[in-house]
């Protein structure tokens, strides 16, 4: 650590990180600090794009172009889960709940930035990606795939994601 201090790049850098970290950044850029900003443009909504009101999860939320997507699961908005147990199934209900959001902040699947899968079983990797790549014929996104020891709901796979709004 202290020999990247002793190199005028390296404390620029080190100088910089902590001007950004506490707002005066923004003294020196013409802009306002960060903490200034106004939060007002947070969006946080539901599963149909209404206000999401005061649950402690939120499905969606929009800021400064970017879409959030909470982790869905083959359960989420189908609490029933009248379907099939397999790998496929669950990775279809799961995309199309993705899509549904992404699409209801103003997203497409192709402005999807990064997503992160969670797999009850590593095993079930490739019926999961025989699904996923249906979903990204232009290619995929940035995307991290973990083994977990369980999901809510029974999901055998659950899927968070970050998109760029495109439309408004």
């Amino acid at each position: 650590m202290f020999s990247s201090l002793s190199t005028r790049r390296g404390f620029a850098g080190k100088f910089a990180s902590l001007l950004a970290g506490t707002g005066f950044a923004g003294l020196f850029a013409g802009s306002a600090p960060v903490a200034a900003q106004s939060t007002s443009s947070v969006q946080k909504l539901n599963y149909e794009g209404k206000p999401a009101g005061t649950g402690f999860i939120t499905p969606l939320i929009i800021h400064n172009g970017v879409i959030y997507i909470a982790g869905q699961g083959a359960h989420s908005h189908d609490p029933e889960g009248k379907f099939a147990f397999d790998i496929e199934t669950h990775t279809q209900k799961v995309m199309e709940n993705v899509k549904t959001l992404v699409e209801t902040g103003g997203g497409a699947m192709d402005s999807i930035l990064q997503l992160t899968v969670y797999l009850t079983k590593i095993d079930d990797y490739d019926g999961m990606n025989k699904v996923f790549k249906t979903y990204f014929p232009n290619g995929g996104p940035a995307r991290t795939t973990v083994a977990v020891a369980a999901l809510p709901g029974q999901s055998l796979v659950e899927i968070n994601c970050t998109a760029a709004v495109v439309r408004k």
